[in-house]
């Protein structure tokens, strides 16, 4: 498949070379043409998150390792801001590389822009470090697959740690973003561990 995009480039610089480029474009269209998709709103915060997350077993479903509750990494960096700093723009110089690596987030299994659907059943798990090298290719074309999702029983993601240690440091909850992720945290912990699972 990638050969035969590679070729149809090659014909295309071919085409150009020789003064054509009414023929270049014909090649494009005809063999690599450009067709993008209707971006589609993303619709999906803590809540939603946590419920995919727990579900997921917190287990990055591209690579099979165990991930951290967003919200864990954000105490770690009030808590300790020299040691594990934070910056709101992620700064790659003034960011922990835990967000990357560890922090879990969700993806689109079919990327939306090549017609997946925003929704829970193609929303997984995964570290930012993976979503962003996926971006918006499909998983076959990585050559990767998807893991088996875990056990939120086994491994939570420090999800009870985090309520545990909010609940024992309320000033953490002024912050807004915390504040959100308590309460999604909440919900999934108020969830029957049956109707949390898949």
């Amino acid at each position: 498949m990638l050969a035969q995009k590679t070729s149809a480039i090659s014909e295309v610089c071919q085409a150009l070379w020789t003064g054509s480029a009414d023929t270049a474009k014909l090649i494009l269209a005809e063999k690599y043409p450009y067709a993008p998709e209707t971006i589609t709103q993303r619709r999906y915060g803590p809540v939603e998150s946590t419920r995919v997350f727990v579900r997921d077993g917190f287990i990055d479903r591209y690579s099979g390792d165990p991930l951290i509750f967003p919200p864990v990494l954000r105490v770690l960096s009030e808590v300790m801001p020299v040691e594990f700093p934070y910056h709101p723009n992620w700064k790659t110089d003034r960011t922990h590389p835990a967000y990357w690596e560890v922090g879990a987030t969700i993806d689109h299994l079919i990327p939306v822009t090549r017609g997946g659907k925003d929704e829970p059943a193609n929303w997984v798990t995964t570290s930012m470090a993976r979503n962003s090298a996926k971006m918006n290719w499909m998983l076959a074309e990585l050559g990767w697959e998807l893991h088996p999702p875990g056990d939120v029983r086994d491994w939570d993601g420090m999800l009870g740690w985090f309520l545990g240690f909010v609940e024992e440091n309320p000033e953490l909850l002024k912050g807004g973003s915390v504040h959100q992720w308590y309460r999604a945290a909440k919900l999934a912990a108020e969830r029957p561990a049956t109707e949390s699972q898949r």
